[in-house]
């Protein structure tokens, strides 16, 4: 039985929920669309968001919390957005945005070149800063997650593009003896 899937969404001012054949689509400051799980339907009332399931199953009890949680995480990023930080550390190592393309060069022989989704918005700062942001909070996370693959960081000196509040456990280094 799921207990966040019983729980009503709230809508802020500002923010217009919709459903039309199995689709919720949220407006606020952007616009974002989902198309629903199965066994779970959706009720728009006034400044409420309701999901219900068609039956009693495991299943449908499960679709309808995620459902649920999705079209939550839709209405926090129309109203405030998602945000990731990461940041690259290494001599020499640094990032640099021109247009939609980020170029990083993290120590290989050339720069990888990385063109953002639309969507999602990427600022520099430093040549070592990055932040991610969007009103997608999957898409956000995914892009975060994908220019940390570039170069994850390594074990021994901790060189590489990690999360801002990540840590790093470092191995200690062959011992000579």
């Amino acid at each position: 039985m799921s207990r966040i899937g019983k729980k009503a969404i709230d809508l802020p001012n500002g923010v217009k929920a919709s459903v039309a054949d199995g689709v919720v689509t949220v407006e606020g400051k952007s616009k974002l669309t989902l198309t629903l799980p199965p066994k779970v339907e959706v009720e728009v009332q006034e400044k409420q968001i309701f999901v219900h399931r068609t039956d009693d199953s495991r299943t449908s009890s499960a679709m309808q919390g995620l459902a649920r949680s999705l079209i939550n995480n839709m209405v926090i990023g129309v109203v405030s957005g998602f945000k990731k930080e990461l940041q690259i550390i290494g001599v020499g190592y640094r990032a640099q945005m021109s247009g939609n393309k980020l170029t990083l060069n993290v120590g290989f022989s050339h720069p990888i070149e990385y063109v953002i989704p639309e969507g999602v918005k990427v600022t520099v700062t430093d040549n070592v800063k990055l932040t991610v942001e969007g009103a997608d909070k999957q898409l956000v996370g995914e892009t975060a997650a994908t220019i940390r693959r570039f170069r994850k960081p390594e074990p021994y000196k901790g060189k590489g593009i990690r999360y801002v509040n990540e840590q790093v456990i470092l191995k200690e280094g062959k011992s000579v003896g």
